[in-house]
């Protein structure tokens, strides 16, 4: 009788531990199947590309199996990734100089595809290329306030990138002065800046207006004062959700 009761009790934990191991493999195939298929591009100067974009940008979008990223500063492999993924999320400021790659970076947002631009990638970096500015960033920046505290503003409560982001939080960065070029594609501001010691406002986080695909600039991100804060994190993994049409 003991050994009866001992037998059906080991048959049921064994039973309810491998029920729970098959679940949780499961919803962790289906995390990864679902996670939104993210290339990273960084390098370049002023900036600490692995720190802050390679390590805690990473985290931040797998968190919870949100994305599936994979990161590189080698501008040769964007060409053999753009297949496979559904969002290009460039914050490099070193060159892109392979006309390839430029090309099929075009084709991917023309074909729907979604397109993110870090805090370095609105600058107007490449004068070879100009392209890139008039028509991915819809102008850049050619300059910056002295890194210090400033406050961001939502202007557009409503869009799905700002879902989730206090109507105001503060922050330490460079307040980039970026401004819409007019003969470049128009621009949908979503949250905006000023500096202390200035009344001069722009936009920190906005779309751009592509005709096929989707495209999120984001101003903000020099440092840990950014990168670290849970209001931009959460303006980064809505901008890639975005982005990526879900």
């Amino acid at each position: 009788m003991t050994n009866s009761i001992f037998k059906t009790s080991l048959s049921f934990l064994l039973l309810i531990f491998f029920g729970f191991g098959f679940a949780k493999n499961h919803d962790a195939s289906l995390s990864k199947k679902n996670a939104i298929r993210v290339l990273l591009v960084g390098g370049g100067n002023s900036h600490d590309f692995d720190r802050w974009y390679k390590q805690e940008d990473v985290a931040t979008l797998q968190k919870n199996g949100f994305a599936a990223v994979e990161y590189t500063s080698d501008s040769s492999m964007i060409l053999s990734k753009l297949p496979n993924i559904d969002v290009l999320y460039l914050s490099n400021n070193q060159p892109i100089s392979d006309p390839a790659t430029r090309k099929a970076i075009f084709a991917f947002v023309d074909s729907g595809k979604g397109l993110v631009l870090a805090h370095p990638a609105l600058w107007y970096n490449w004068n070879d290329w100009p392209e890139y500015n008039q028509k991915l960033v819809g102008g850049g920046s050619k300059g910056h306030n002295k890194y210090g505290p400033f406050d961001v503003t939502i202007t557009n409560t409503k869009h799905p990138v700002m879902k989730g982001v206090p109507v105001t939080f503060g922050l330490k960065d460079e307040l980039y002065y970026y401004i819409a070029a007019p003969e470049a594609t128009p621009i949908e501001v979503l949250a905006t800046a000023k500096a202390a010691d200035s009344e001069k406002v722009f936009p920190s986080v906005f779309i751009v207006k592509y005709p096929k695909g989707r495209i999120v600039g984001i101003a903000l991100g020099h440092d840990a004062e950014s990168h670290t804060i849970e209001p931009y994190k959460t303006i980064l993994r809505n901008s890639v959700k975005w982005a990526a049409g879900k």
